[in-house]
């Protein structure tokens, strides 16, 4: 088995084998002889058990992310399908009312068994085992009967894809290959000195690693940590090192204690199940059970991670239409630049019928008085010589009528695809604002309506999502200030503000509507930051100097018909602001 994340082997690895341990543990305590009550699956590879023991509803989240699979109980209400996945019916049908009578890891490693006793059609009691194997990108779910056979999986493995283990419905489960590695929970100091004898060079954490099931990189640094002196890569006393290694495994299931390890910046790095003594002690966050942990980690992490998935296929729409628009307005400037000659054409006309009496069929050219030049110069004019002079003149005001039509129309075609290239460049802002699925499902409706997308008639992918919420903000004079995240949130804030309230809005370029919720005059510093998150939240959010209009909310309007989000305004003022990360950083964010 190959133990990955989406990047390949990584150092921070929360859910390696020590942990998938005390995880299993921490669970089986609390959920043991529970009644699984409901079973949803919000994500095709995440099913959340509702599991009631003790007294106690449990919601128990089983997830095989290929970059963040995890099992922990969970407090967070995921968003489900409006219609439940085949896998989710399934589960149903196998597993409603069963009672969890076991979870556990398997010899160490990164595989869990949720055994449950579970009636059959004929109400007889039988085996039902939930299998979840944390393998990286190979990560998978698995529901299996009392003889082993695979019901359904989140993943199926064909012939094609694996010729060493297939993994499909009706298939009898085969545990992963075995890594022969020392499993922590049985291992003895005599097998582990003889496995690290054979490594005299290596590095004791990276020893290890190579030769203990399950092992992350951190958990192997922090058991080489608890036997090496400070500087050593390799114990002195190998044999010494080996039984205080092996006493230290056996009194790990008794040593829970979850820990968080946050970076300088506040956001979590690591999940540890007790105390490191290889990492910082004072960014070591303690946390009640390893759960909590876990969720404190995972959380924002794989929400992020999958709101980018699913945003993804949207960003690369909008920035080929972008280009296609960048290609259109490229056409159209070149048909304006060359509509340019139609005056010469008018005066090439005017000049041969200002001297026709010159002029005689057959002449090839003429040298002709520019009267519209105010020097009087003159003017050459070449002539068909298969026309009559009169002739040449109309043939030269039809060209005049034609570039000046050629024009009329590139002009409103360039308009039009400068006003489409400000919406899709609205639309790529709106993306990059959300930070939840309801955020990008009001963009994807709006895309919807304007036609850039196809509306998505599969059930088992559209969500019933809670309305979305702008960002609000509060000044340091405390006053709330609410920022749009997309159009539909524009819409809302705006038309909802009361008529003294001041709205703001970057200067002709796509961007958030602001509103100050206060009445009466605002102080300097609120009208400040409010500018400095309009011009933040625009396209000129990386540009110095960027013009925001302001001005009260009772002199914005909302055209009959207008697309979400546009309006038009009066009685404006402008400031101009140059966007600083860390000037709006210093603004509080109380709900994003």
């Amino acid at each position: 088995m190959v133990y990955e994340t989406g990047e390949g082997k990584d150092k921070h690895m929360p859910m390696d084998g020590l942990t998938v341990g005390f995880a299993a543990r921490e669970l089986n305590e609390i959920l043991r002889d529970g009644r699984i009550d409901k079973i949803t699956q919000p994500e095709r590879d995440t099913v959340v058990l509702v599991i009631r023991a003790g007294g106690t509803n449990h919601r128990l989240l089983l997830c095989a992310s290929p970059n963040n699979a995890r099992c922990h109980l969970t407090m967070n209400n995921y968003s489900n399908p409006l219609e439940p996945p085949a896998m989710c019916m399934l589960m149903r049908k196998q597993i409603s009312g069963a009672r969890i009578t076991e979870i556990r890891q398997v010899e160490g490693d990164r595989i869990v068994y949720v055994d449950m006793d579970a009636v059959n059609e004929l109400g007889d009691h039988v085996l039902r085992r939930l299998v979840l194997e944390i393998m990286g990108r190979h990560s998978n779910l698995l529901l299996l009967d009392e003889n082993d056979r695979i019901l359904e999986a989140t993943r199926h493995v064909n012939p094609e894809m694996s010729r060493v283990r297939q993994i499909q419905p009706g298939m009898t489960y085969l545990p992963p290959p075995s890594q022969d590695k020392l499993n922590p929970e049985t291992l003895t100091e005599e097998a582990l000195y003889e496995r690290l004898s054979a490594m005299p060079d290596a590095r004791l954490s990276r020893a290890l690693a190579d030769t203990i099931t399950g092992l992350s990189r951190a958990s192997a640094e922090e058991l080489a940590c608890r036997v090496l002196q400070p500087g050593e890569e390799q114990p002195a006393d190998l044999k010494n090192a080996c039984e205080r290694l092996a006493a230290f495994l056996k009194k790990l299931p008794f040593m829970s204690d979850a820990r968080v390890l946050m970076k300088d910046n506040g956001e979590a790095e690591d999940v540890f199940p007790f105390a490191y003594l290889s990492r910082p002690t004072d960014l070591q966050r303690s946390c009640k059970t390893l759960s909590e942990a876990l969720e404190v980690y995972f959380g924002t992490r794989d929400a992020r991670e999958r709101l980018n998935q699913k945003s993804a296929t949207m960003i690369r729409m909008l920035k080929s239409q972008l280009e296609r628009c960048q290609r259109k307005l490229a056409i159209q400037m070149e048909e304006l630049s060359s509509a340019e000659r139609m005056d010469e054409y008018r005066r090439m006309g005017e000049a041969i019928n200002a001297n026709l009496y010159q002029l005689k069929k057959g002449m090839t050219e003429a040298e002709l008085p520019d009267w519209n030049d105010p020097e009087g110069g003159t003017l050459t004019v070449p002539l068909d010589i298969r026309l009559t002079p009169s002739q040449n003149a109309q043939k030269y005001f039809k060209k005049y009528q034609k570039a000046r039509s050629a024009m009329e129309i590139a002009a409103q075609q360039r308009d039009k695809t400068l006003e489409e290239t400000d919406y899709l460049e609205g639309m790529l802002l709106d993306v990059d604002k959300c930070v939840g699925e309801s955020e990008l499902e009001e963009i994807r409706q709006e895309l919807v309506r304007t036609g850039y997308m196809k509306k998505n008639t599969n059930r088992r992918q559209q969500r019933q999502l809670p309305g979305s919420k702008p960002y609000r903000y509060v000044s340091t004079d405390g006053i709330e200030i609410l920022v749009g995240k997309n159009a539909a949130q524009n819409d809302r804030i705006t038309l909802g503000a009361k008529g003294e309230n001041i709205w703001l809005h970057a200067k002709d370029m796509p961007g958030s509507h602001v509103v100050i919720c206060h009445e009466g005059e605002v102080p300097l510093t609120t009208m400040k930051q409010a500018a400095m998150l309009a011009a933040w939240y625009s396209k000129g959010q990386r540009s110095s100097l960027v013009p925001v209009d302001y001005t009260l909310r009772k002199y914005v309007k909302k055209p009959s018909g207008a697309a979400p989000g546009k309006v038009i305004y009066t009685h404006q003022k402008t400031a101009y602001m140059t966007p600083e990360e860390e000037e709006v950083r210093k603004i509080r964010l109380v709900e994003a």
